[in-house]
């Protein structure tokens, strides 16, 4: 029967490892825990479970962190989790009887549900979330943007879609991801300046915040999140502004704020 590591890469996640440690439990044949050196209690939570392997390592970005990790696995195919999500017993039953027939021309993404501030978000832009990661290991990499990273396949490597609930654990209050908006939007801005020119960042800059919000909270139907549907939609506006204006700003030569 195929093996899979799960992998998961960490930093001062004491509030999360242990659920996504728990969900994993008889569904991978390994589980690689990659930690930057935390300074919480993310090591012992890590290591009180059995058959995880804790390895920890300098941060060298989201990518190369991740095909770090992918580097220590030691079977054919890997399960990328992150420390803020957990499989649903009906996803790790799903996996669990998928597993004999997993093939190195095939991939599966997972359908991710976001939890912010303790509600669900079923609307918003934000579900359906489809996520790849599941994956032969031999066959895939991930690439090397700064942000919204994503796994790259060999081109003959098709992708299925599992019907299994990823959950996922965002963010526990509104100033928590207004803070984490600042940095992402560093480094999405970073990516934006080697890419387009003034004028173009300088219209998306204008027009692009108002169509995110339109978009996420009256087409993709962010309305019927309630309060927290609005503050995502909101916030997501919000940070398509951030980061086309600090493109802008960097093109003409200003600093932003350091990551």
């Amino acid at each position: 029967m195929p093996k899979i590591s799960a992998v998961i890469i960490t930093k001062n996640e004491e509030r999360n490892i242990g659920r996504c440690l728990k969900s994993l439990e008889g569904v991978p044949d390994e589980i690689i825990v990659v930690d930057s050196f935390s300074t919480d209690k993310t090591r012992e939570i890590s290591e009180s479970f059995d058959d995880v392997r804790f390895v920890e390592k300098e941060w060298l970005g989201y990518s190369d962190t991740k095909n770090f990790a992918n580097s220590l696995a030691s079977h054919p195919f890997v399960l990328t989790i992150d420390a803020d999500e957990e499989l649903t017993d009906e996803l790790r039953a799903e996996i669990q009887e998928l597993k004999p027939n997993l093939c190195e021309n095939v991939a599966y993404s997972l359908n991710r549900l976001t939890n912010y501030c303790g509600k669900w978000i079923r609307h918003s832009g934000w579900h359906p979330d489809h996520q790849l990661r599941l994956y032969p290991k031999a066959r895939a990499r991930w690439n090397k943007r700064l942000v919204h990273e994503s796994v790259e396949l060999d081109k003959d490597v098709s992708v299925e879609k599992l019907a299994g609930i990823l959950n996922h654990f965002s963010y526990y209050s509104v100033s928590e991801h207004l803070e984490r908006a600042e940095s992402y939007t560093d480094l999405a801005a970073r990516e934006l300046a080697k890419k387009k020119k003034k004028l173009p960042l300088l219209l998306k800059t204008t027009v692009s915040p108002l169509s995110s919000f339109i978009q996420n909270y009256f087409l993709k139907l962010g309305i019927l999140d309630g309060y927290y549907g609005l503050i995502v939609c909101g916030i997501g506006a919000y940070v398509v502004f951030l980061k086309y204006s600090k493109a802008l700003r960097m093109k003409a030569g200003q600093a932003i704020n350091p990551i």
